[in-house]
């Protein structure tokens, strides 16, 4: 992602505007939030360290949906072709941290 990213700066590249994405985008950062309270009551209730870190993941999910909404939104609406890289690259670190949580064993703990 990082390397596609910067080839897209050094090209100037402009991407092409997704309304499917967009309205995907959109509807993901609506239902994961809900989906994260939901997991994490019925986590609690039963006591599954699993449903937790899928909750944690879908919380994750919910993040990455809203940069990917606010670079393709900022592509679209206002023609800020570098909005889309740039959100690619805003991701990399939250990728990046939950991969390192994943190796170090760290997936269910609570925040």
């Amino acid at each position: 992602m990082p390397v596609n990213a910067v080839e897209v700066f050094r090209r100037h590249e402009l991407p092409e505007r997704s309304i499917p994405g967009l309205v995907l985008a959109a509807l993901s950062v609506i239902v994961m939030p809900v989906l994260v309270h939901y997991k994490r009551r019925v986590a609690a209730r039963l006591g599954s360290g699993a449903l937790e870190a899928e909750a944690r993941q879908t919380r994750v999910c919910a993040f990455l949906s809203a940069i990917l909404l606010a670079g393709l939104g900022l592509n679209a609406w206002l023609g800020w072709w570098w909005a889309d890289p740039v959100a690619g690259l805003a991701m990399v670190p939250l990728i990046a941290w939950e991969g390192w949580q994943a190796i170090t064993g760290r997936t269910c703990c609570a925040d």
